[in-house]
């Protein structure tokens, strides 16, 4: 019986590419979204995965949102925590709700949405739980503050989480991509994305979405039961660890 996946932020970007990645490996995917309802209607007409509309913010609606997925679908055992946002801003001039807005999608929707789910994976004995970090979160950026500290975060909970569940049969990962071409980077100033951002990357291009959708591939799957508590890097060289 196909397993079902769910995959936050996953009408759009590097989320739709894993959801269809997730689709493609044999899994019954779910692709929640938060607001733009357009994207989120064409992205179903194309590809067939249902879609659900809530805020990983909202601890409740999370609740809300699981529930419907499951009882649609069936228990989630594969969960790929990928929505995030940007309010960047020099720190000097970040404002409170930048920095909470950032931290309350990139962080603590990670909480809310691995915690009501991280139950019936222990039941059942299994579970993929995947965080989708950052470069920044590893290196750091300036003007993102918010979004470094954040994504940092992302990286500790994949660490101490991933001791809780190894002995139940769960295993916690984080993947941190680099500079990805999705329409929002590639929305960059040509000559700034040429001349400033590209000749950070040893490899010399923008990564693809496909990419980082492998990596989830891979994680989720009963071949990476020995992988857990472990970043993945994939950014073209631009950080090592």
């Amino acid at each position: 019986m196909a397993r079902v996946a769910l995959v936050t932020g996953g009408s759009r970007g590097i989320g739709a590419a894993i959801s269809v990645a997730l689709k493609a490996a044999g899994y019954k995917v779910a692709a929640n979204y938060a607001g733009n309802d357009e994207a989120a209607a064409k992205f179903k007409a194309e590809t067939g995965i249902p879609v659900f509309k809530w805020s990983v913010a909202d601890y409740d609606a999370c609740v809300a949102g699981i529930k419907q997925v499951e009882a649609e679908l069936g228990p989630v055992e594969v969960l790929v925590n990928n929505a995030g946002i940007t309010r960047d801003a020099m720190f000097h001039r970040m404002t409170p709700q930048q920095w909470n807005e950032v931290v309350s999608t990139n962080l603590t929707g990670v909480f809310n949405m691995t915690h009501p789910i991280w139950p019936g994976m222990r039941e059942r004995k299994f579970g993929r739980v995947i965080q989708i970090s950052s470069v920044n979160g590893q290196k750091g950026q300036a003007g993102q503050s918010n979004y470094s500290a954040a994504k940092a975060g992302d990286i500790g909970f994949t660490r101490a989480l991933a001791q809780e569940g190894a002995r139940v049969g769960i295993t916690v990962n984080a993947i941190c991509p680099g500079y990805i071409g999705t329409e929002m980077v590639r929305a960059i100033d040509e000559k700034v994305l040429n001349e400033r951002i590209i000749p950070q990357i040893p490899v010399g291009r923008l990564g693809e979405p496909e990419e980082i959708a492998r990596c989830v591939v891979f994680l989720a799957s009963d071949e990476a039961g020995f992988l857990t508590g472990s970043t993945i890097s994939p950014n073209g060289g631009q950080y090592m660890t």
